[in-house]
């Protein structure tokens, strides 16, 4: 007999995690972003938001503050 005897249960959660970590590094270099990326990112949405509400016109009933 073969001493080389096989869990298929094992080999087959092997190969899931084998599989699963090739798609993460995929993921990884198609996805991924540095720090500085991440803050520069960060701030433009930050300054673009500001932008945005500055445009704002608030709308208030006559006779009242608006602030």
């Amino acid at each position: 007999m073969s001493d080389n005897v096989v869990r298929l249960r094992t080999f087959r959660k092997a190969k899931a995690r084998n599989e699963a970590e090739k798609r993460a590094e995929e993921n990884r270099i198609n996805f991924g972003q540095t720090k500085a990326e991440k803050q520069a990112r960060k701030a433009e949405e930050a300054r673009a938001g500001k932008a945005h509400e500055a445009g704002r016109i608030v709308l208030t009933k006559p006779g009242t503050d608006p602030h």
